[in-house]
């Protein structure tokens, strides 16, 4: 019988758990990472170390323990060092399986390994994962920090206070592709594949595509990856239910197409400033290279409508840690004010413009009922006013007949109609009565010449 491995690191099945659920979605990354990403409350702990290097070794000490036994267990291996000398770890293949389990992911779901995974300094594959952090924007447990330092405590109100992140780590996949040709399990030659994919209906952003670049790449190469994705977007085809639809619909909930406005999913581009090139001339250059995809037409009322166009969203990771999705840290291409990422993906001018067409169709819808209220026609018995059936009615012309109490409300027509009814009924009785009383009569008189003709 086969030894069970023990965990030698002494490892929680609950820092195991993490670590596994955040490689999962990451696939490569520091225990620094995994730690802020699974328990925030850490960072706010053994803080009267002397030195940020021992805090952070303290603070990470619980997810390097498990990271260690997971190699152990062969579901993880060393890939390589960062920049700063961290250890970044993989998942094998075992250990993949073993992360879709906790992650309640099929293998078609998992995505790839990331770019430079495994090689020395991992800076793309880093920049994604620090970009997925500044996402969710990690709150942490106060109970779990009661105790400490009160500056300590402080911080981490301070941090709780802030503006949110948008959704946990199960809500991120990462080096998703996105087919031209293929299948989505086996896609084909020079299709795209996202760095990041986020859905988080419950936060009003059902689909969105990230991309992350070190400032390294020329912009044409980052231009290029956007023709990919129209091309997958562009692909169609059949759904479950027999009809063509877009490929990524097929796997992604999004809302049906709002008036006249028929977008492909936004794409935010996250730039860090780690090469040469400078993010904001970055900005400009794949902005001009990319126009045909995202350049809206303008419509009547003022905004833009975007049909069949790409939103492309940029930010610098700077901007994104600092203030969050929540804040002005977006610019929209096209656009020349920096604006939320939900306004920025948006067309709130598109929006403001149709709410004010729809309050101005409830202002003249308003104003013609009170028009017409002050046509309706009162009862003249007992100054109601009529229904609307009972208007329609008082007009209306049946066979050449018109209403018989074109005046009266139906209660008070039914009154009158039930009183001409009786007094008709008791001029009938009065006219039987004086009938029967002649008819009596006039028996009576030729009864009475009868029997004096016969005497």
């Amino acid at each position: 019988m086969a030894k069970r491995k023990a965990n030698e690191a002494g490892s929680s099945t609950g820092h195991r758990a993490d670590a596994l659920r955040v490689l999962g979605v990451l696939k490569a990354a520091t225990a620094d990472q995994i730690q802020r990403l699974s328990s925030p409350h850490l960072t706010y702990r053994h803080t009267l170390k002397e030195t940020a290097a021992k805090r952070k070794e303290a603070r990470t000490a619980s997810h390097r323990g498990a990271l260690n036994d997971l190699r152990r267990h062969g579901l993880s291996v060393d890939g390589g060092r960062t920049r700063g000398g961290e250890e970044v770890r993989l998942l094998t293949k075992d250990g993949l399986a073993a992360a879709g389990l906790e992650l309640d992911r099929g293998p078609e779901e998992m995505g790839g390994m990331p770019k430079s995974a495994g090689r020395s300094g991992a800076s793309h594959a880093m920049t994604v994962n620090e970009t997925v952090i500044a996402m969710i924007r990690p709150k942490p447990d106060l109970d779990l920090v009661a105790g400490e330092p009160a500056e300590a405590v402080a911080a981490a109100q301070a941090w709780v206070d802030a503006p949110d992140g948008i959704g946990t780590i199960t809500s991120y996949a990462t080096e998703v592709a996105l087919p031209a040709t293929g299948t989505w399990r086996n896609p084909g030659v020079g299709c795209a594949w996202a760095d990041i994919v986020l859905t988080a209906p419950e936060a009003g952003l059902p689909l969105l595509f990230i991309e992350a670049d070190n400032c390294t790449e020329e912009a044409p190469i980052i231009a290029a990856k956007f023709d990919k994705y129209m091309r997958h977007f562009h692909r169609k085809v059949k759904d479950t239910d027999g009809k063509d639809k877009p490929m990524w619909r097929t796997r992604w909930s999004a809302p049906a197409p709002q008036w006249g406005d028929a977008t492909h999913p936004p794409v935010l581009l996250v730039f860090h400033q780690v090469g040469k090139r400078t993010a904001l001339q970055q900005m400009k250059n794949v902005a001009e290279l990319t126009r045909e995809h995202w350049q809206g037409q303008w419509a009547e009322g003022g905004f833009r409508i975007y049909n069949q166009k790409m939103p492309i969203v940029a930010t610098t990771l700077e901007l994104l840690r600092e203030q969050g999705p929540a804040g002005p840290a977006f610019r929209r291409f096209g656009r020349d004010v920096d604006q939320n990422l939900w306004d920025a993906i948006g067309n709130p001018r598109r929006d403001a413009a149709l709410a004010r067409r729809a309050e101005e169709g409830r202002r003249r819808l308003a104003q013609e009922a009170a028009e017409r209220e002050a046509q309706r026609p009162v009862c003249r018995d007992c100054g109601q006013k009529f229904t609307d059936d009972r208007w329609k009615a008082s007009i209306a012309v049946d066979w050449g007949r018109r209403d018989s109490h074109p005046h009266l409300c139906d209660d008070c027509k039914a009154r009158v109609l039930e009183g001409e009814r009786q007094a008709e009924q008791a001029e009938r009785e009065r006219q039987e009565q004086e009938r029967q009383e002649t008819e009596a009569a006039q028996d009576s008189k030729a009864g009475g010449w009868l029997g004096r003709w016969r005497s």
